[in-house]
């Protein structure tokens, strides 16, 4: 390759989670959720410093003491990251997290909204924006121009819905540098922003196209952020070629062109079938076969209402009740890791899963069978053990970013299981050909999906299986990294 700027300086990665958080005494644990695994990957390829959100005290007192500068961490998973953490006012923070980022920007960005009802926005929103989300991305913008300072046309790669107004104040401050902003989660269409006040919804769109480069996971994203820009903003827009032309402005002599593309998140699949053959996953195993009825079925999820958990419940409570030959001899189970239970909704949600779920085992159950195994936590292992033994996989998502757990299972299941995934998921348009698609809010056909899974002829079921595996091992996340910097190649700095 070529000496091109985004090889000889090192990347800027900036995002609200990092690669790790501290405990009391100094010990690290791994960073939770997609987005890291994601970085941990560019990171690992890359000669990047990772800049990110302090998350607790101890991150705060961490950062204290290499002076608010980048640091060595060495991630528990593997791994050696430069990371500076930043640390924001308290409040501040709690307003930008809870108040606007979740649920405010989380909800409009996977139809969460039951607009009848919610949201009624009002100061405290309005001031969430203006005195927590904007302040947060002020300090993280702040911690990014000081490390570009003295590097010559810097590469800065900004991830998620936390940042939106980041890239703004970069570029003005340093018009050089290059922004490429990946947005993780699901990029709605226009009518959904229109919940936003126009000048909240003007300066998020505004942060956003001071990027040179912006990614989604699939092209339906995409195209929603492109007739988003055309509808919302009146700027002119090239579907075709995914362009958005944004006027010149103080300091720039002409319009710039702003790419937008399309990015779907690959998992890494040799880590991944290590994991699956680790010891405490054999452990897992050994309690989970004993105790196995002739078919499982299995969701892992967080318990985030966007994942529709409800549904996928319901769905089963019909399975059963309209076809009781599989009485006793199938169980439902469904680790789900607690989300946000700070945010009312949340907590609620999680109410309404265990609620459920007694009504389901206490209506078809017997004293020697409980249709559902409801397990509220995170252990990937004892994931991992499941993933090798489902029948059926269940990912039923109302609106989903990509979904890697639509990946995982896949990935490492021993018995050909079927894959039911819902068709707003972001992994659907890579997976779905293989799959059993469903309408996430039909739970007749969810039903109906179940059973046709569970009585699919073994030929089928290895066709399905092995196609799901062939798609997920042909790229990793390598190839997600290499695609993104050879578009910044590509671009060059001629905007």
């Amino acid at each position: 390759m070529s000496d091109t700027p985004a090889q000889r300086t090192p990347l800027v990665l900036v995002s609200n989670r990092g690669p790790v958080t501290f405990q009391a005494g100094g010990e690290a644990q791994r960073g939770s959720g997609g987005l890291v695994t994601a970085l941990t990957g560019l990171a690992s390829h890359r000669e990047a410093v990772w800049i990110a959100s302090a998350m607790n005290e101890h991150d705060a007192q961490v950062s204290a003491e290499h002076g608010g500068r980048p640091f060595p961490v060495r991630a528990p998973g593997g791994g050696e990251y430069e990371v500076r953490l930043v640390v924001s006012d308290p409040d501040a923070y709690d307003r930008f997290y809870n108040v606007f980022a979740n649920p405010m920007l989380w909800f409009i960005q996977h139809y969460l909204w039951d607009l009848s009802n919610a949201p009624d926005i009002r100061r405290e929103e309005i001031e969430a924006f203006e005195f927590g989300y904007n302040v947060v991305n002020e300090d993280l913008a702040r911690a990014v121009l000081e490390e570009l300072e003295g590097v010559r046309e810097p590469v800065v790669m900004v991830h998620d819905y936390h940042l939106y107004t980041l890239p703004d104040l970069v570029r003005r401050a340093r018009p050089d540098a290059f922004l490429h902003h990946f947005v993780h989660i699901p990029w709605t269409q226009p009518d959904a922003w229109r919940v936003l006040p126009t000048h909240i919804r003007q300066e998020i769109f505004t942060g956003l196209l001071a990027n040179d480069i912006i990614g989604f996971h699939t092209r339906s994203y995409r195209h929603n952020f492109l007739q988003c820009c055309q509808d919302l903003m009146g700027l002119d827009v090239d579907f075709e070629r995914g362009v958005v032309h944004t006027p010149a402005r103080e300091g720039q002599a002409e319009e710039r062109e702003v790419w937008v593309r399309a990015y779907p998140l690959p998992i890494d699949y040799p880590a991944t079938r290590t994991l699956a053959q680790g010891e405490r996953v054999q452990r897992f195993e050994q309690e989970l076969l004993p105790r196995r009825r002739d078919y499982l079925i299995l969701r892992v999820d967080r318990a985030d209402l966007s994942k529709n958990v409800l549904r996928g419940f319901s769905a089963f409570d019909l399975f059963l009740e309209q076809h009781p030959e599989f009485n006793e001899r199938i169980t439902f189970m469904a680790q789900l890791m607690p989300s946000r239970t700070d945010v009312p909704q949340y907590a609620e949600y999680l109410e309404r899963i265990e609620a459920l779920v007694a009504v389901v085992n206490h209506r078809h159950g017997t004293p020697d069978w409980m249709p559902i195994q409801l397990k509220l936590r995170d252990d990937i292992d004892e994931a991992m053990a499941a993933y090798k033994h489902y029948d059926v996989l269940l990912v039923n998502a109302m609106f989903d970013g990509m979904n890697l757990v639509a990946k995982e299972g896949p990935l490492v299941n021993e018995r050909e299981g079927v894959s039911i995934l819902s068709e707003n998921t972001g992994a659907h348009e890579e997976l779905g050909e293989y799959a059993l698609s469903v309408n996430p809010f039909d739970i007749q056909e969810l039903a109906n999906s179940i059973y046709a899974a569970l009585t699919m002829e073994p030929a089928e079921r290895r066709r399905r299986a092995e196609g799901l595996a062939r798609i997920v091992t042909s790229r990793d996340p390598g190839d997600w990294i290499d695609e993104q910097l050879a578009d910044i190649r590509a671009k060059g700095r001629v905007s």
